[in-house]
């Protein structure tokens, strides 16, 4: 693909076809926007931590575009992030995410976290998309690319991944790399994740 420039790498999200096992929510033009709108306000803060998570849950990033998100968060959340863009940013449900709520609740209003997951799109059950399912290797492997080219377009300085698939595809990319490992807040993971995120935002 050479060198990944961010309207490529959204092109590329919204071309994926859903399935009756993964749905693609970046064929909604509104969520690619939405999308759109927080990688350009990462640009302008140039982030030094990249977070890679697992997959998008459908009741959040799913709805909203952005990665560990929520729409109810983003009506009301007092972080800059959503408090610069919520007037922009398209929601056609209003729905609250556990984790979602967690991740945000335990950073500073003023960070401005770079995050993604390693497989972009929502997996689901089959024919059941009010359902939340472990990303495939497959899938898993599919998603790499656009790790590969986020990285590329935002150059981190260090990568962090938010639960063992971010850890799994972070170590398969650069197995040469230290990865910080943070728990995931889920499954009682809340008091090492708060901890993990402290650890990574403030070093």
């Amino acid at each position: 693909m050479g060198v990944a420039t961010l309207n490529n790498i959204l092109n590329l999200l919204s071309q994926r076809e859903s399935s009756d096992i993964v749905f693609n929510q970046y064929q909604d033009k509104d969520i690619l926007n939405n999308l759109r709108l927080y990688f350009e306000y990462l640009l302008d803060e140039k982030p030094g931590t990249l977070f890679i998570a697992e997959a998008p849950g459908y009741k959040g990033c799913r709805i909203s575009g952005i990665p560990f998100s929520s729409s109810q968060l983003i009506k009301t959340s007092n972080h800059k992030i959503f408090k610069k863009l919520r007037d922009k940013i398209v929601l056609k449900e209003i729905i609250s995410e556990k984790t979602a709520t967690i991740f945000w609740n335990s950073i500073n209003v003023k960070y401005a976290p770079f995050l993604w997951n390693a497989f972009p799109f929502h997996p689901h059950e089959k024919d059941n998309q009010n359902s939340n399912r472990k990303p495939s290797k497959s899938e898993v492997e599919e998603g790499k690319k656009y790790v590969l080219d986020l990285i590329d377009l935002f150059k981190p300085k260090k990568i962090c991944a938010l639960g063992r698939v971010g850890e799994l595809t972070l170590n398969e990319i650069f197995p040469d790399k230290e990865i910080f490992y943070i728990k995931h807040p889920s499954y009682g993971g809340k008091k090492d994740f708060i901890k993990g995120m402290k650890f990574a935002t403030t070093n």
